[in-house]
């Protein structure tokens, strides 16, 4: 059964809490602010976390604690212009991931004053020493719901179902490479961004592997050119003129049947395909476009979804007259919320975005600038052969089961970028740390106007009647 309410969580964030509520094997406490992603799935993303000081509590004790309600008036301050959700969390040392009478009566007597400040949802949890979390959301009448999917995108991607928790004790997470991924898997969706050469086999893999749902998001059209690097597209789709996304959401109903795949047929860069990604558990980016990469960075910063881009590129050189192949490689890069974004490993750049934009609306321009030595760096890709497009679209999927159903035996962090040469025979990989890390203000904006931030996003003003 697919989750009907997620809360999603930074991994740095995640931390951040896990120590301080972790510290000494006391109860201690936190206040999440959350925002929205867009609907109809009730997703939760985690803007802000205010941190109680152990200090300040008149009581902690391995099973019990007092906290002072200024901190809560604090949080409040944060939320109520947004209309934000509100969870007050607090630890259980002893490590029992279940909400206790104790704190059933102190959720009667405090969130009530959540609903009279403002909002029609708000909630409380606990976290356990396993680093797990458990969430229940109310309504004004005090009824609650629990958050069926937590979901915690760091290093490792961690999984926390409402459901599997069994008096208190959670089960054992699935091992990778089984059915039980499969049938996890089906319970999550996956946005793969561009439908080519390295997305159609990423999409084909995610569908074959099980997720729940598929969205799949590219602009463009089925031509005869591409027929030899895109799974599953005929010569009749060309002559058709398909769109790639039909084409392909077609071919996962012949295999998995319907209600799996969602076609869109746009850019990244538009308002219905934003939202519909920021609904997702997953993003994998399989474009060759800067600007696409830029969209899917921002979103998967926006919504904290965990992001795979992928990129192979073929460069040549001219060698006695002739043209030399350089290389034959590919890069993966996972980006966790809160960390190094694409733009941070300069994946792309403001200078590479514009030359782009010029190449689009002016190539005369472009190629005039381009000669002159004015935008630098840009390099001319061969067309990908399938073969390159298997290898590289392969390892960006293994990436995903890798983090969230681990199997390597050296931690994931060391695996924030894997890059390969074909012609080298040679694999590189590099940690997190080995990237900068600049300061993200979209990190958890969710659905906040304008959307991502982007003035171009703003929602259209009503005419006056």
């Amino acid at each position: 059964m697919k989750p009907e309410r997620t809360l999603a969580i930074a991994g740095v964030m995640h931390a951040a809490l896990f120590k301080h509520l972790m510290a000494d094997g006391n109860e201690a406490a936190a206040i999440l602010v959350c925002a929205r992603s867009p609907g109809p799935r009730q997703r939760l993303v985690v803007r802000e976390a205010i941190l109680v000081p152990h200090d300040a509590c008149p009581l902690r004790k391995p099973d019990a604690i007092v906290w002072p309600g200024r901190y809560i008036e604090n949080a409040i301050d944060v939320a109520e212009p947004e209309e934000l959700v509100v969870i007050l969390l607090h630890s259980h040392p002893g490590g029992w991931l279940q909400f206790s009478h104790i704190d059933d009566e102190s959720d009667a007597r405090v969130i009530p004053g959540l609903f009279h400040a403002f909002g029609n949802c708000h909630g409380s949890a606990i976290m356990t020493p396993d680093g797990g979390v458990r969430v229940r959301l109310y309504a004004p009448d005090m009824t609650a719901q629990p958050i069926d999917l937590v979901i915690i995108a760091g290093d490792d991607i961690r999984l926390w179902w409402n459901d599997s928790i069994d008096d208190g004790v959670p089960a054992d997470r699935s091992l990778a490479f089984t059915g039980d991924m499969t049938a996890e898997l089906s319970r999550l969706s996956a946005c793969i961004v561009g439908v080519s050469g390295t997305g159609s086999i990423s999409a084909e893999e995610a569908a074959r592997m099980g997720f729940g749902t598929v969205l799949l998001i590219d602009p463009e059209k089925v031509e005869t050119k591409n027929l030899n690097r895109i799974l599953n597209a005929t010569r009749e789709d060309a002559e058709q003129t398909v769109s790639k996304v039909d084409m392909f959401a077609d071919a996962i109903v012949r295999h998995r049947g319907d209600g799996v795949a969602i076609p869109i047929a746009d850019t990244l860069g538009t308002r219905e395909a934003i939202e519909a990604a920021g609904q997702c558990d997953v993003i994998f980016c399989c474009v060759d476009s800067k600007e696409g990469r830029m969209f899917a960075d921002l979103i998967a910063s926006a919504f904290l979804i965990p992001l795979f881009d992928v990129g192979v590129t073929i460069p040549t050189f001219i060698d006695e007259g002739k043209v030399a192949i350089a290389d034959v490689s590919g890069r993966i890069d996972y980006v966790q919320p809160g960390g190094s974004t694409l733009a941070d490993r300069g994946v792309y750049t403001p200078e590479g975005l514009s030359a782009e934009h010029l190449r689009r609306v002016d190539p005369e321009a472009y190629r005039d600038q381009l000669a002159a030595g004015y935008i630098k760096g840009i390099l001319e890709e061969a067309p990908s052969v399938i073969t390159l497009n298997m290898r590289a679209a392969s390892a960006l999927v293994n990436e995903f089961i890798a983090r969230t159903f681990p199997f390597r035996q050296e931690p994931n962090r060391n695996y924030a970028r894997t890059a390969f040469s074909l012609a080298a025979c040679d694999e590189e990989h590099y940690s997190e740390d080995a990237f900068p890390r600049q300061e993200n203000p979209l990190l958890g904006r969710g659905a906040k106007e304008p959307l991502l931030g982007l003035p171009q996003f703003r929602p259209a003003r009503k005419a006056a009647a």
